[in-house]
């Protein structure tokens, strides 16, 4: 904007923002892909920008993404809030493949009770190793020498 002379207040933008956003987020969601049925659901540690981070990522069977959430610590509560913002962008996965994490067992158990579904966990540290060679592959194409 100060490119073509004019003046906006940060205020501005933030309204701008709040008026927009919605209608963007429609949009994406009606292009957005589907994924599969069946969820690979992992959590790692990695250093963002000089802070260690949790890195809670979902992948559907043939690896699309199906969503990641950055947190500080590692909670059921954390776990739990991912689980649901994941099922509420894409819809309810049959089975959640996960490795013996606390966390997430704990989280899937919670949203079983709480809504009434039935997803089954299925708790193998082995189905869950393709995810850790993707985030390390794709951690790795970012890294700058």
């Amino acid at each position: 904007m100060q490119i073509r002379g004019l003046i906006v207040d940060h205020a501005t933008i933030q309204r701008w923002v709040y008026k927009f956003v919605p209608s963007l987020e429609s949009e994406m969601k009606k292009r957005k892909s589907r994924v599969g049925t069946s969820w690979r659901l992992d959590e790692t540690y990695i250093k963002v920008k000089g802070i260690w981070c949790y890195l809670y990522r979902a992948l559907d069977r043939s690896v699309n993404t199906v969503d990641f959430f950055l947190t500080k610590r590692r909670q059921r509560m954390r776990a739990q809030s991912f689980l649901i913002k994941a099922i509420s962008n894409n819809y309810k996965p049959r089975v959640i493949n996960i490795d013996k994490s606390g966390s997430n067992t704990a989280a899937v158990k919670v949203y079983n009770k709480r809504s009434f579904s039935k997803i089954k966990i299925r708790q193998c540290k082995y189905l869950n190793t393709i995810m850790n060679r993707i985030i390390v592959l794709s951690i790795g194409a970012y890294k700058t020498d």
